[in-house]
């Protein structure tokens, strides 16, 4: 069902396929009469049209893209606005949404999450933004209905930031990526490849978004295909899917680890536009008559199954037929792979969940950005119509993507459809996704039509013994277990019919709860601070030399965000700097935070003048070592810190906390073999912190080292493409020293600014 091509690929009147190999450009011009170019093709793409029409650089090579619009949620907009203030925000001189869908509860940690509301209802009448209050839409079905434009870009603080479906170009970034924004500063990249997503045929009754998205996810995460590049959905196959189809298989993009996405759009989306009440916003998308992209994924929509990720990653992936018809083999490999993912912390089983030959799961959702779609939902209510849930363990929980969706779906009868199974319908709330709704029991297991299954993000606290698994599943087969009472059944074995609903968007819901500016900024207005938001530390330049302690070594094959900060019930300190970094690394490496405060006093008495630096007999040592290799080294020019080391960090969330909070406990560093994404690595400048990069295989340190960095304010300056480095010490005493070296990767001349500054605060401040 879906095949990757090993070579690029020429896309023909935008529905021929032609790969690139030494007869394509005759068979092009055989085709169109034309001699082509292949650099001349690959500006016929619709992704490079939009791209060149944001970048405000004269090099398409190296863009500064300047987005239309942002938007963030209430985990991540309070961090955003209190670092644009730090740095000299008046206004916002783009749209600017805040939406209220994470912290919505307001349940853990008493009022602190309401705090962050109100501080975000004032900024947005201070600074001349849009605020959209909890329980009214998700963040991105608020930018769906809202936001979206054909050829527009959109930035925003949440990795799922995907609107491509509806021909807006939509990117999830780190919070400093929106500063910047708000700072009239760009968002610079090299110019990304461009992977065609080539769809042909139909899907098959039974066969939803979430099926087809995850067949894609489970072809290209681990090869990393379409890593940091742009997928452009085309070819004939687009046209047999619905606006809610696009969408989302959209939103599942960004666990491919691209960087944005864009479709062809036509007269579904044309329509969808309509619905609305934005036609102005519809535009036409469509690739050149000829288009060249630099890789092609096929997928034979008619040969989709439904699918299953199973835990812990949603590129895990099975159909379910194939998972039914080899349980007890699947399940085994699942464990066995969570001894990795879980380091061996709990007793992890999946076996115990087969009961009479068949997989008996305790927990159905259907929410967020990726389920909580009108046409989702109501395929759903047609599956359960007239069924049960049953009185056992199993629970389905739907949460509407936004309050008009709810209404349509009180107005349509299929609320009332899924009420009377036992099922219970909730507001608009992005919890199942992250860990902060519905958790499951512990060693329960959850199918879920959201967007991640990582290990730490559905409420397990592995030093507690606590853990849940999660496995990611389409709406539809979804219904057809919960018509079955919980156990897992794909919707193609549904003999119904699917209804056909009209969808009518009623704004009214939104004019009468959303607050919007029009873009005009009140300064009068006092912005509202509760106590546990709280301004960003002092953080100094990158000193001339840098002595570091390594303070968390994993060797997991990927590390996502939610292990370096886990999501949750610590979304009650996202506004307290201090506060959130005490949860750093605290389901995956719980000395972490200990151990980086530790070697942190030393670095507070270095800048204070304090005497001695701080009594470590092991720090101590390990300066005496580094004056012989550096005689003038001393403390008025080298900086005492933390560093990770991860094999490949950064996967999932893009939330800038998975950086911040490492530096804010005196982090200078991280180590890695590569970087999962972008963001992560961005988040990482934009907080000061060196990304630096090691070759693959033994290491030449190990956790509690201390590896000394000579001169590397002059290597950042001077773009030096080696960075020397040293062990020079260890808290057993026993390491030799141990010359090694470090890269730091490709940095534009504005990050490397932003890390001589010591973050991008200092950087806007000087």
């Amino acid at each position: 069902m879906i095949q990757l091509l090993e070579t690029g690929a020429y896309l023909v009147n935008g529905l021929e396929l032609i790969a690139d190999n030494a007869e394509a450009i005759a068979a092009i011009k055989a085709k169109t009469g034309k001699e082509v170019r292949k650099e001349d093709a690959a500006k016929e793409t619709i992704a490079y049209h939009i791209l060149k029409e944001h970048n405000t650089s004269d090099n398409m090579d190296k863009l500064k893209i300047k987005f239309d619009k942002l938007t963030s949620h209430d985990i991540t907009f309070v961090g955003i606005i209190q670092t644009a203030r730090a740095s000299g925000l008046t206004k916002f001189p783009v749209p600017y949404v805040l939406t209220n869908c994470h912290n919505s509860l307001c349940a853990v940690g008493g009022t602190i999450n309401e705090d962050d509301h109100m501080f975000g209802l004032t900024c947005a009448k201070k600074y001349g933004g849009v605020y959209v209050p909890p329980h009214q839409a998700v963040i991105h079905q608020y930018a769906r209905e809202m936001l979206a434009g054909g050829g527009r870009m959109i930035l925003g603080s949440d990795s799922h930031t995907r609107y491509g479906a509806l021909g807006t170009m939509a990117m999830g970034e780190g919070g400093p990526e929106l500063v910047k924004q708000l700072l009239n500063q760009t968002y610079d990249i090299n110019m990304p490849g461009i992977v065609a997503v080539y769809l042909e045929g139909a899907p098959v009754k039974g066969v939803g978004p979430q099926d087809v998205a995850l067949a894609i996810i489970g072809a290209v995460f681990k090869n990393g295909y379409v890593k940091n590049k742009v997928m452009e959905f085309v070819g004939p196959g687009v046209a047999s899917l619905s606006a809610d189809f696009r969408i989302g298989i959209d939103v599942m993009t960004t666990e491919t680890t691209c960087l944005s996405s864009i479709w062809k759009t036509d007269s579904e989306i044309k329509d969808f536009y309509e619905i609305h009440g934005r036609s102005a916003d519809f535009v036409a998308l469509n690739p050149g008559e000829v288009a060249y992209y630099d890789g092609c994924i096929k997928v034979d929509l008619s040969k989709v199954k439904p699918m299953i990720a199973m835990p812990f990653h949603p590129s895990n992936t099975y159909t379910i037929e194939e998972l039914n018809a080899n349980l007890l083999d699947i399940l085994e490999d699942c464990e066995k792979k969570a001894l990795v993912s879980l380091d061996g912390a709990v007793n992890f089983t999946l076996k115990d969940k087969v009961r009479d030959g068949r997989l008996y799961v305790e927990q159905g959702i259907i929410a967020g950005c990726a389920g909580g779609g009108f046409e989702n939902i109501c395929a759903a209510a047609d599956i359960l119509e007239n069924a049960s849930i049953g009185p056992d363990a199993f629970t389905l929980s739907i949460y509407p993507a936004s309050m008009p969706i709810y209404m349509e779906l009180v107005k349509n009868g299929c609320a009332a459809k899924l009420l009377q199974t036992g099922a219970v319908l909730k507001t608009a709330f992005c919890g199942p996704c992250f860990g902060a709704g519905d958790t499951p029991a512990n060693n329960a297991f959850s199918i879920r039509h959201s967007t991640r299954n990582f290990p730490n993000r559905e409420g397990s606290k592995l030093q507690s013994g606590q853990i849940a698994s999660v496995a990611l599943m389409d709406a539809r087969s979804i219904a057809a277990t919960a018509a079955n009472k919980g156990y897992l059944t794909p919707a193609t074995a549904f003999d119904g019919d699917f209804g056909k609903y009209q969808y009518f968007f009623d704004k009214k819901i939104y004019e009468n709860r959303v607050f919007d500016s029009k873009g005009v900024a009140d300064e009068s207005v006092e912005i509202q601070f509760g106590p546990n938001i709280k301004d960003w530390p002092a953080m100094v330049p990158l000193t001339d030399n840098l002595m570091l302690k390594v303070v968390s070594e994993i060797h997991d094959p990927v590390t996502t965000t939610d292990e370096l900060i886990p999501s949750g019930e610590t979304s009650s300190y996202r506004s307290n700097p201090l506060g959130l970094a005490e949860f750093t690394l605290s389901r995956k490496d719980p000395n972490y935070v200990r151990l980086a405060k530790e070697i942190q006093l030393a670095e507070k008495a270095r800048e204070e003048k304090a005497c001695p630096v701080r009594k470590f007999a092991e720090l101590e040592a390990a300066w005496s070592v580094m004056k012989t290799i550096t005689p003038d080294a001393d403390r008025s020019n080298t900086g005492i810190g933390s560093t990770i080391f991860a094999v490949k960090p950064g996967d999932g969330s893009a939330r800038e906390q998975a950086a911040s909070c490492q530096k804010v406990l005196g982090g200078w560093a991280n180590i890695a073999n590569e970087y999962a994404t972008k963001r992560y690595r961005s988040n990482l400048i934009n907080w000061g912190m060196l990304p630096f990069l090691i070759k693959e295989g033994e290491l030449p340190f190990k956790n509690l080292d201390y590896i000394y960095i000579p001169g590397i304010r002059k290597a950042v300056e001077e773009k030096a493409e080696v960075i020397q480095a040293y062990v020079v010490g260890s808290a057993s005493g026993d390491r030799k020293q141990i010359a090694f070296e470090m890269t730091l990767g490709e940095l534009t001349d504005e990050e490397r600014q932003i890390i001589l500054k010591g973050c991008l605060i200092n950087y806007n401040r000087v």
